[in-house]
């Protein structure tokens, strides 16, 4: 990037679907970014010696453990599903998945120092609550076992649960076990939607629930909507977002769908009628994050906001190793960022051997930890200080970041960017092609 001070361009008159030229470009959803390096940066080369090296050498930092496990379990598929989840209505075929998970967990924790603070528990998948009462019980006694979980009041626990496998009996046992945040799929409450993702869900379970984890004191209850779904209109999903706003959940994640049935078979089940056009979709979340900015939500991340009041309580997590136990599960901890196999049998296969099912993985280098504050601290505050990161790195990140910013030239000149001064800082439109201007920053894509 040369050296000159880039004009701060004005934002351009009227929201980015009013242009169409720049509706195309970005109306497809661009990549999500939980962590980085992403996924696909994954390589084979990295296996079960590499991640038992850096359990062990994660010992001497002592950083406190956040464990998220993964249930693959539903009870029906949802056709805009990219998670692979293993469909079945018979509780009994998870008592085996449930002795592999026992068998990861003991390899890994004969490599932890005893006593590291489990302050994170995350369950996903799949729908977790889709397991017994006595199944949860059961898995929370082991991971308590092997890890020792937290009952300090600050402890972070969550669990995600599709409101149709949930009940106020559920919510007690999961309060007896010490969960105190909820993670509610809601997606879109439009009837047309949810029977063309086949996920038919009235808003009454939902409304039910929460009155319920309300009344049981949970600390928090999240909330997950989805933009771009089949059937999806603006009005249609204005109206999701004024129902779901009327029970003020703590934090909501404005999720994107992205139509690849190529790579994922359910999604050979959504009418290619049903799907949108890309500006409907842009158009859709230009709705949406207005309605949010209106309620006072604040974004704390790329999808993700909190109810005003509560951005403080949001801001950055100490640093955590992360462990991830199941079927495609990720783990990040001293410098090794890994996953586990994404097919049940090869997950399967490698516990039967007695050996942790490391199947990809990669270690971090100095520019993967750059490139990763960058992404996380421009799609977090909508600006980048390029000198404060530098510095908090040691190197000139303006240097070292020459790539990203040669292909921000064009967001710049459509106006969805500013840079001036080292600072670069996303404008209202930029807000709705978010996730393309946080790509510029990844090495991996082509």
């Amino acid at each position: 990037m040369p050296a000159r001070a880039l004009a701060v361009p004005r934002d351009i008159p009227g929201p980015v679907v009013r242009h169409a030229a720049l509706g195309r470009r970005y109306a497809a959803p661009g990549p999500a970014y939980p962590c980085y390096p992403p996924p696909t940066s994954l390589v084979p080369q990295i296996g079960p010696a590499d991640y038992r090296e850096a359990l062990e050498r994660s010992n001497q930092a002592a950083r406190p453990l956040s464990l998220y496990v993964h249930v693959p379990f539903c009870r029906q598929a949802c056709f805009h599903c990219t998670r692979r989840p293993v469909t079945t209505t018979h509780h009994r075929h998870v008592e085996p998945y449930l002795s592999r998970l026992d068998r990861e967990m003991v390899l890994t924790a004969r490599h932890l120092d005893k006593g590291r603070q489990v302050e994170h528990l995350h369950w996903g998948g799949g729908t977790p609550t889709f397991l017994s009462l006595d199944q949860m019980g059961d898995l929370i006694d082991r991971l308590d076992a092997r890890f020792g979980l937290s009952s300090a009041r600050d402890r972070d626990y969550v669990i995600e649960i599709d409101p149709r496998e949930a009940d106020v009996f559920t919510l007690r046992h999961l309060e007896a076990l010490g969960f105190n945040r909820l993670r509610l799929g809601v997606l879109d409450l439009d009837p047309r939607v949810q029977r063309a993702i086949n996920r038919v869900q009235p808003a009454g379970l939902t409304e039910q629930l929460v009155d319920e984890a309300d009344r049981l004191g949970f600390r928090a209850l999240d909330m997950d909507l989805v933009v771009g779904l089949p059937c999806q209109t603006r009005a249609g999903f204005a109206d999701t977002l004024e129902q779901v706003l009327a029970l003020a959940p703590s934090r909501l994640t404005l999720a994107h769908y992205a139509h690849a049935p190529e790579r994922f078979a359910l999604q050979r089940q959504v009418r290619k009628a049903d799907l949108l056009e890309p500006l409907e979709r842009l158009a859709i979340l230009e709705v949406a994050l207005a309605r949010l900015e209106a309620a006072g939500y604040v974004r704390i991340g790329l999808d993700r906001f909190v109810r005003p009041g509560l951005a403080a309580a949001s801001s950055p997590l100490p640093a955590r190793d992360r462990i991830g136990l199941g079927v495609s599960a990720m783990s990040r901890l001293a410098g090794l960022y890994t996953r586990n196999p994404v097919r049940l049998t090869d997950y399967e296969a490698a516990l039967d051997q007695g050996r942790l099912p490391t199947t990809s993985g990669r270690w971090l280098s100095p520019d993967d930890r750059l490139r990763a504050a960058a992404i996380e601290g421009l799609t977090r505050d909508l600006r980048l200080d390029l000198d404060t990161l530098g510095a908090s790195f040691g190197v000139d990140a303006r240097a070292h970041l020459a790539d990203a910013l040669v292909r921000l030239r064009d967001a710049e000149q459509e106006g969805l960017v500013a840079y001036r001064e080292q600072r670069l800082g996303v404008t209202r439109p930029g807000q709705l092609a978010l996730r393309h201007l946080a790509a510029a920053f990844d090495a991996y894509r082509s």
